[in-house]
């Protein structure tokens, strides 16, 4: 039986993959054996509901789990969680955003290389069908060339919990999902509460709305023959997630690269620097 901790335990994450856990087969293969978060009342909630362990700091379970998952609200304390335990090259999930500046994707990423620690996680959006299916139109041009494409998710603009960059990830991610994790450029501008953003590719532009505290998520694709759009929800992809992340314990299949696993905070940074400078910025990718 794999034994998992939970690093931050602020958002839903945590009780999703709890509750999908104890209903399922994963209990006789999991085992969560604590929780650790800087607001210890949610710690505390979530350890009375699951009979958990509560941490004092975030490196009490090194040497004493398989696995971690690391989940915090505020994107800034998913490497200072995961540091104590990457020597021990045990596999984690991170949450989105995976962190919130290129300096530290740079260093975080070259520290799980260096240990050979499996990682998966980021945006549970993009296992949404409708994501899987553009993505299908995409890479087999089933309407003919591919010319961009139109996407819209909630952002929470004033949170505290890392402001822009605390609910972006997902937005970006479909987009990545979907067409690729190294567009060109982005210029980004501010519209009211809201964020509109045109990025480039090689050979196509996406156009991305971020819509401040309207929970509504939509996709679509313009290709030569036809133009295919619709809303679509997310409610049970944390179930698909949660597979990403046991396969990665059980049978070591990383989902991603390292470097397409940060590419989206290099995304992130882009936006933010276009739209303080109001020009197009060149979105820089791991060298």
């Amino acid at each position: 039986m794999y034994k998992v901790a939970i690093l931050g335990c602020e958002n839903s994450h945590a009780n999703l993959f709890l509750n999908h856990v104890k209903g399922s087969k994963y209990s006789e293969l999991m085992e969560f054996v604590g929780v650790y978060s800087d607001e210890k009342e949610a710690a505390q909630k979530l350890a009375d509901e699951f009979g958990l362990a509560v941490a004092e700091n975030y490196d009490e379970f090194v040497g004493k789990v398989d696995a971690i998952i690391i989940t915090a609200r505020h994107g800034d304390n998913h490497y200072k969680y995961a540091k104590p335990y990457i020597k021990n090259g045990i596999p984690m999930f991170i949450d989105k955003p995976i962190t919130c500046t290129e300096e530290e994707a740079k260093e975080f990423m070259e520290e799980l290389i260096e240990n050979n620690v499996p990682v998966c996680g980021g945006s549970m959006c993009i296992f949404a069908d409708t994501v899987q299916n553009y993505k299908k139109i995409v890479a087999e041009e089933q309407y003919g060339k591919v010319l961009g494409g139109f996407f819209r998710a909630p952002l929470v603009a004033d949170s505290p919990y890392g402001g822009f960059y605390f609910y972006s990830q997902h937005l970006v991610q479909i987009m990545t999902e979907i067409f690729g994790n190294y567009p060109d450029s982005v210029i980004a501008t501010e519209n009211g509460t809201n964020i509109d953003c045109m990025v480039k590719y090689t050979d196509k532009i996406v156009h991305l709305s971020f819509t401040d505290n309207i929970w509504n998520y939509y996709a679509s694709v313009s290709c030569e023959e036809k133009c295919e759009g619709e809303m679509f929800g997310g409610a049970s992809t944390f179930v698909a997630e949660f597979e990403s992340f046991y396969k990665l314990i059980s049978e070591g299949i990383q989902p991603q690269e390292y470097k397409d696993f940060f590419a989206p905070v290099y995304i992130l940074n882009a936006i933010e620097r276009s739209l303080k400078s109001g020009k197009e910025e060149k979105i820089n990718r791991y060298e």
